[in-house]
Order: C-alpha cells, then sequence, then structure tokens
C-alpha cells in the first residue's frame, strides 16, 4: 500500500508540475550510474518543493532526508510512504542530534544496498540562486557507506534552476551533473576528516557548474536581473553563459496600471473561492520560499475540487453538458488569469 501511495504521489507530482512551469528542460539524466548507491545532493531554494522535482523526474524511487519536526502525528504514514527520514537539528535539541547517527547508519545501509538517497547540502533553503555554503553531511554519509559498500558510491550533484520564486507559469531548468565517484577518494593519503572535506570541495564546485547564477559577488544583483520570463526559455548553457558576460537582456520594471488589475479581477471571478482560500494559505508564511510549493501543492487540491463543485451544482441546476462548459470555463480562464498575470506583473 505505501509503494502504491508513493508511486501515485510521484506521477501526480510529475502531472502537476507540468501544469504548474511553463516548461521543464532537464539536463543530465542519461549520466546517472546504472550499478551502485546514489547520494543525490541538490541546491534548495523551493522548500517541499524542491524533492518533489528531483524525485518525480528520476527513475528509481528515492528516499529523502528532511527536517525532523515534519515528523510524527497523523502524518508519519504518509511520510513513512513517501520514504522521508528525518534530520535533527541544534534547535531541535542537543539531545535529539544523538538520533542522527541512527538515521545515518540506515542510510549507509540503503547506499550500500544500491538504493538512492536525497540530501540537501546546503545548511537551510533560502530565495537566493547563488549557492550557500555546504555541510559536511552527505560527503561524510557517502565516504562512511563507501567504506561498508562493496559496489560504487556516487554523489550526484542537482541544480534547481527556477525562473521564478513566487510566480507560477516559469520556467524550470533541473541539471544533473556527472556523479562524482566515492572511491578514488580512498587512495588518498589524508586523514578522513581531510578526505570528506575533498568530496565536499568536489561538491561544491561541480553544484556550481549545475546552477544559473551561483556566486554571491559584487555583481550578483546585476546578474540576478538577467534571469526573467523573456531569458529563461533559452538553454541551460546560453543562460548560465549570457549571466556571466552579463550578454542578457535585463528585466524591465513594470507599473500595473488600474486597468489591467480590473482585468485581472474580471477574469479571477469564476475561480475566486479558491484563489481566496490560496491567498490565505500564502499569508500564513513570510518567507517566499514556501510560494510556489504552496501553489502547486495546494492549487492542486483546491483548483479540483472547486471545478468538480461548479460541474456537479451546474448539472442539478441545468444539466451535465452545462456543467462541463462551465467547468472548463473556469479551466481556461486559471490559464488565461496567469498568462495575463506574467505579463502584466513580470
Amino acid at each position: 500500500m505505501k509503494k502504491l501511495f508513493y508511486y501515485f504521489v510521484k506521477y501526480t507530482a510529475k502531472l502537476a508540475s507540468h501544469c504548474y512551469f511553463r516548461e521543464i528542460k532537464i539536463y543530465g539524466l542519461e549520466t546517472l550510474p546504472k550499478k551502485g548507491g546514489v547520494l543525490f545532493s541538490p541546491n534548495h531554494q523551493g522548500a517541499f518543493l524542491d524533492p518533489l522535482l528531483v524525485g518525480c523526474n528520476i527513475p528509481k524511487g528515492v528516499t529523502s532526508l528532511t527536517r525532523s519536526d515534519v515528523f510524527g502525528g497523523p502524518l508519519q504514514w504518509f511520510l513513512d510512504a513517501l520514504k522521508m527520514l528525518p534530520v535533527y537539528r541544534i534547535r531541535n535539541g542537543y539531545a535529539n542530534l544523538r538520533k542522527n547517527d541512527i538515521i545515518f547508519e540506515k542510510c549507509k545501509k540503503l547506499l550500500s544496498e544500491n538504493q538512492w538517497i536525497m540530501m540537501f547540502s546546503e545548511a537551510s533553503h533560502h530565495s537566493e540562486y547563488y549557492l550557500q555554503s555546504l555541510s559536511k553531511g552527505s560527503s561524510r554519509l557517502a565516504y562512511e557507506a563507501q567504506e561498508i559498500s562493496k559496489d560504487p558510491i556516487y554523489i550526484v550533484p542537482v541544480g534547481i534552476n527556477y525562473g521564478d520564486h513566487k510566480n507560477p507559469y516559469c520556467d524550470l531548468h533541473l541539471v544533473f551533473g556527472p556523479p562524482i565517484a566515492i572511491s578514488p577518494y580512498f587512495e588518498r593519503e589524508e586523514e578522513k576528516p581531510a578526505v570528506i572535506n575533498a568530496i565536499r570541495d568536489a561538491l561544491r564546485v561541480a553544484m556550481k557548474k549545475c546552477i544559473w547564477l551561483p556566486e554571491n559577488d559584487e555583481p550578483y544583483l546585476t546578474r540576478k536581473q538577467l534571469i526573467h520570463r523573456g531569458n529563461t526559455r533559452l538553454s541551460f548553457r546560453d543562460i548560465k553563459k549570457g549571466i556571466e558576460d552579463l550578454s542578457l537582456t535585463p528585466k524591465k520594471s513594470k507599473q500595473v496600471k488600474k486597468w489591467q488589475k480590473g482585468f485581472m479581477g474580471l477574469v479571477s471571478i469564476p475561480n475566486l473561492p479558491p484563489l481566496l482560500v490560496l491567498k490565505r494559505i500564502l499569508g500564513l508564511f513570510e518567507d517566499i520560499v514556501f510560494y510556489s510549493s504552496i501553489k502547486m501543492c495546494a492549487g492542486l487540491i483546491l483548483f479540483p475540487v472547486w471545478w468538480i463543485t461548479v460541474f456537479l451544482c451546474s448539472q442539478l441546476w441545468w444539466d451535465w453538458e452545462m456543467g462541463i462548459l462551465l467547468s472548463a470555463c473556469c479551466v481556461v480562464l486559471l490559464y488565461f488569469r496567469q498568462l495575463l498575470s506574467n505579463k502584466f506583473l513580470s
């Protein structure tokens, strides 16, 4: 039952992501190892949307490590079904840090059995494009898994590149970098901590190659303005090069006119109930890093429920043909609303 639920969520998330994003471009899937344990290390700019996007686009199931405070209670069955394991941090209490040893032992065993694991090497999620500092956790896990495994262990750097951190119907570039084999590091003569640091350094370099704008340097804010809808339809390589040499067209600031706001409001009326509920949910979060996650996941539930309600009510008052017509109008107008929003606001 749990396995069935996992694949239901995986393919539902894949379908939802193709509705949420204007275009999804995936690079490097062909380089994934065919044999051995794999630890995926993505950047972390999209809260719980990040593991969904990686998990639904790779060919095998993956166990994900995530913050411990979401575990326990009525959701535990679903977390187990989704192959999620908790990671404890100092904010969870110093005593709880010892529980990480048990979790890491499970992960090492999974990797040694040629399973796939996902772990975010950045300290926490964020809403910037550049790569944050990396912890040694993923590098240490891969190294210690290789110590007990007869088969090769790899770390795969992953770049999740969002065309917009807040608004739907943007472009997504998902980049899988060349796998980093761990076994060659055992040939080094340094002590174990130095070798783990070397793996982390190699991972940092590899992850930066998978990200449009990896450095928080002096021209960062200028380069950040080059990431917008007019440019993100280019290939990953062209975007990255254009950002580096500042050859792309910068984003133009727009001022929304009154008639545009009025027209947007008019188009929103058929889907007003779910839009208001979604706005209320978003109001509970100050950090914009959650916005895309909530919009895609909550929208996946709210809008279909509303469209079914419109169909059923229309069928009762008129007939099923009217129900289909009005429901279809709601779907089309939501799509049209987003096109207008992107044109007027971004």
